[in-house]
């Protein structure tokens, strides 16, 4: 696990650089080993969030970004690299938001899969579709934007730079330039720059955003092998 906490005195100082959610192979938070991190902070008057992370499991990001909603502590969130899916949510809870100006946000539909018969993929799909309207309100609380706006935006894998993540209301002040490279496999998501792609495709060796990757298209793989039977 890439994160890590501090505690200096009346300030804590939290790096959000793995995915979001339980992981067997120790590359990814989930919201309780979070909530045990933040818990053994103390008490802080501030806490500064980086994050550098292409979002991972919806329900463990949300109880994140709760339990930062609800910690008495200013907090301050410091986009590094990447805040994307369920982390430009956790993003969202910080009283001020800042985004490095080679650092990008990314904000799409959720995604999941189903098994079973066309009740079950119902039942799935409206799942989705409330999980979709939560998020929306989310970012709209934060950034002033419409509903509408937002969906549309959720809708085409909007990918935001520094520039527009602050015109649009997702961030509130562009810092320098940093050299964290966001670590995650590309082919995830379906829109990614293709300057990020390149960058990414240079960088140094991913071990556990790939193992998540190539995890994520073998289940993919065995599910549509099973749909075809």
């Amino acid at each position: 696990m890439n994160s890590d906490f501090k505690a200096r005195g009346s300030r804590g100082e939290i790096w959000l650089y793995d995915p979001v959610g339980a992981s067997f192979w120790g590359d990814a938070i989930s919201a309780k080993a979070f909530q045990k991190e933040l818990t053994a902070l103390g008490k802080v008057d501030s806490i500064t969030l980086h994050i550098n992370s292409p979002g991972g499991d919806v329900f463990d990001g949300f109880a994140i970004y709760n339990q930062l909603k609800q910690h008495p502590a200013k907090i301050t969130v410091s986009v590094d690299g990447l805040a994307a899916s369920i982390a430009s949510i956790i993003a969202m809870s910080g009283n001020t938001i800042n985004i490095a100006s080679n650092a990008m946000m990314m904000i799409h539909d959720p995604q999941g899969g189903a098994m079973g018969n066309s009740d079950e993929m119902r039942r799935v799909a409206a799942l989705l579709d409330t999980v979709k309207g939560n998020l929306a309100e989310t970012y709209v609380a934060r950034t002033g934007n419409t509903k509408t706006d937002i969906e549309a935006w959720m809708s085409e894998e909007t990918w935001l730079t520094a520039d527009a993540a602050v015109q649009h209301g997702f961030a509130d002040a562009i810092t320098e330039a940093s050299k964290v490279t966001a670590m995650f496999d590309p082919t995830r998501f379906r829109n990614t720059p293709e300057a990020l792609r390149r960058q990414l495709a240079n960088s140094a060796p991913r071990p556990a955003a790939d193992r998540y990757g190539v995890r994520q298209q073998s289940l993919e793989k065995r599910v549509a092998a099973l749909l075809k039977t």
